[in-house]
């Protein structure tokens, strides 16, 4: 499917300068459980979405960017790949991976002109943390006491960082990460 899509694509746009990889699922309240309790249907489906996604998009859309010397890859992650949260284990391993997929990457592509940056983003409000964690004023409270900045990114928040990322303002940066996550990677604000 993948390579059909890019076939398709040269076909129609005769190449592809920017290759967002943006897909990303976890487990909801009744999957967040300790490794030894974890389903390996919910690995196996995080692992085959979050980080072979990944994979399968940059490779058949790399080929395309080698032949003409350029392109910009931008693989989405996650804070949880920098630092893991419990009850998460295949999307913090996932999300790992993504970021030193994109290293890797970048060394591999930059001999071609292609350069392969990551965004992280922290908690951000989706259907999904909404339900999970906002909806929840003493679970919010608590996430929120780790966010510098003391709210969720609203979706929008994370396109200043894209748009940088394949713009020409960024042609010498490759390899990075970006965290868009309000301070949470900073460290923990404590007064004590």
């Amino acid at each position: 499917q993948v390579n059909n899509m890019v076939v398709n694509i040269i076909e129609d746009f005769g190449r592809i300068d920017i290759l967002v990889n943006n897909a990303g699922v976890n487990v909801g309240k009744e999957g967040r459980v300790p490794i030894h309790e974890f389903r390996e249907t919910d690995w196996q489906r995080i692992i085959n979405i979050d980080l072979n996604g990944v994979f399968y998009c940059s490779k058949a859309v790399a080929r395309h960017m080698v032949k003409q010397k350029s392109g910009k890859i931008i693989n989405i992650s996650s804070i949880v790949g920098i630092v893991p949260l419990r009850l998460q284990v295949a999307f913090a391993a996932a999300k790992a991976g993504v970021i030193n997929m994109t290293r890797a990457m970048a060394l591999e592509l930059a001999p071609y002109n292609i350069c392969v940056n990551c965004i992280a983003p922290g908690s951000t409000l989706v259907e999904g943390t909404r339900e999970l964690f906002y909806s929840n004023p003493r679970i919010a409270d608590s996430l929120l006491s780790h966010i510098p900045l003391k709210r969720a990114a609203e979706p929008e928040e994370m396109t200043g960082a894209a748009l940088f990322l394949a713009s020409e303002d960024s042609d010498y940066v490759t390899g990075q990460v970006i965290a868009v996550d309000g301070g949470w990677t900073c460290g923990f604000a404590r007064d004590w």
